[in-house]
């Protein structure tokens, strides 16, 4: 399979990927956690996952998403509180209620909520 690298700020050092690496959502779909009760508004895209070993590490192992494989920036929110999230695809599903998210940064980055997702504002989409 032929390979890619690319610098992840976040994780410090360049990430080792499969060229074709496929995501599901893309920037601004309303997407839930399959097991945690949260949903949240995709803000940016890892074609593999690309944060620290230590956040991957303090995952339980027999929970523990593959590495290769896309990986989510979320805005996310539960019932108590709004947060940023890192999530694999794996653990993610279309969000069926559709409805908009209460996060306080999503004016920052997103127009207002269209019905089925959001959209990038001009700054941000060139």
């Amino acid at each position: 399979m032929e390979r890619a690298s690319f610098f992840s700020p976040q994780a410090g050092r360049h990430i080792d990927m499969p060229r074709a690496s496929r995501a599901r959502f893309g920037i601004g779909d309303v997407v839930r956690h399959r097991q945690h009760d949260f949903r949240g508004v995709v803000f940016d895209v890892d074609p593999v996952f690309s944060n620290s070993e230590e956040w991957y590490e303090s995952i339980p192992q027999d929970r523990r998403p593959a590495r290769e494989q896309p990986y989510y920036h979320l805005f996310a929110e539960n019932e108590e509180q709004s947060y940023i999230a890192y999530v694999s695809q794996q653990n993610l599903v279309a969000d069926a209620d559709g409805g908009p998210i209460d996060h306080p940064h999503l004016d920052e980055v997103f127009e207002q909520f269209d019905g089925e997702r959001y959209r990038l504002r001009a700054a941000f989409s060139q």
